[in-house]
């Protein structure tokens, strides 16, 4: 490879990555942003913008990927080392709040072009980690559910997307939703409110 094509390859790498959070912050400002408003943003031309990602649905579902990839590194992180089926439950949810929280609003307009389907695709791998966690915790009875552990990690993950859709729409204050949805994970889950709550505390404090 000439040097030439690295230093075209490098421009191209760094235009890409500008138009990729550009375009989160202008969605995010503006769910309905155009493929225009976003090159203007990002300081280059439209055909530049199409270079890179053929459709408006196509940089969405990037953006969601990276959302993805955002969440399963921070929630791998918080969970290392963690035995305690309730503290993992509780430390999976706060990482990954901390995450989503920036991308809630992304998840609201993906919903319009990737589909809840495709999202839930995008989450399997996390998905197997909270089965695998909720069927150890319901095993040692730490957990008290009628549901399965698939069953109670699709109810978990459905809460957290309606969580993320309360804040968007004004009715729980995002300072507070991180810790709400941990504890509302675990009661959900069987543990006792008061022993959900004060372990949530404890890792918050």
């Amino acid at each position: 490879m000439t040097a030439m094509t690295t230093g075209n390859t490098s421009r191209a790498d760094a235009n890409r990555r500008r138009i990729l959070d550009v375009a989160l912050a202008e969605l995010l400002r503006d769910p309905d942003a155009s493929m225009d408003q976003i090159a203007r943003a990002a300081g280059v031309v439209r055909r530049t913008v199409y270079g890179h990602f053929p459709s408006r649905e196509a940089l969405i579902a990037t953006l969601v990927d990276e959302a993805v990839e955002a969440v399963e590194a921070v929630h791998t992180a918080a969970l290392d080392g963690v035995v305690d089926p309730a503290e993992a439950v509780a430390r999976s949810v706060l990482a990954i709040w901390d995450i989503a929280d920036r991308y809630r609003l992304l998840t609201a307009l993906a919903q319009r072009t990737v589909t809840m389907q495709g999202i839930r695709e995008r989450l399997a791998p996390l998905r197997r980690i909270a089965v695998a966690h909720l069927r150890n915790g319901l095993e040692q009875g730490v957990f008290v559910s009628p549901l399965p552990a698939p069953a109670l990690a699709y109810v978990q993950e459905q809460t957290v997307f309606a969580l993320m859709e309360a804040v968007n729409d004004g009715l729980l204050p995002a300072e507070e939703a991180g810790r709400s949805a941990a504890v509302t994970m675990l009661t959900s889950a069987g543990v006792p409110a008061t022993r959900a709550a004060g372990l949530v505390a404890e890792l918050t404090a």
